[in-house]
C-alpha cells in the first residue's frame, strides 16, 4: 500500500485563541489516529486571524479521514476544519 500526504487548514475560533496550544492538540489527534505530522505552517488569514495548515502522512489502508476531521471540528478552539490536499506518495 501507499503512503498519502494530506494538508489540512485548521480555521481558529477567534484571533484570540493560542496557536501553539491549538497546534498541540491538533498533533495529539493526528498521531492517535495514526498519522505523522510532517510539516506546519502558519497562513495568515485577515485582520490578525492565522490558520494552521498541517501536512501528515498516513497509510493508504486507513481509508478516509473523516472521522479525525469530525473529532478536531469538536474541540472549542476550532472554528473549521478543511482538507485542501490530497497526494498519493509511493516509495
Amino acid at each position: 500500500m501507499a503512503q498519502i500526504l494530506l494538508t489540512f487548514k485548521i480555521m481558529p475560533e477567534s484571533v484570540d485563541v493560542s496557536l501553539d496550544a491549538l497546534e498541540t492538540k491538533t498533533k495529539e489527534k493526528i498521531i492517535a489516529f495514526g498519522g505523522d505530522v510532517l510539516k506546519i505552517e502558519k497562513e495568515p488569514i485577515a485582520f490578525g486571524l492565522v490558520a494552521l495548515k498541517i501536512i501528515f502522512s498516513m497509510d493508504e489502508a486507513k481509508g478516509s479521514t473523516d472521522n479525525l476531521e469530525e473529532d478536531l471540528k469538536k474541540e472549542e478552539d476550532i472554528m473549521n476544519v478543511e482538507v485542501v490536499d490530497v497526494r498519493r506518495a509511493f516509495g
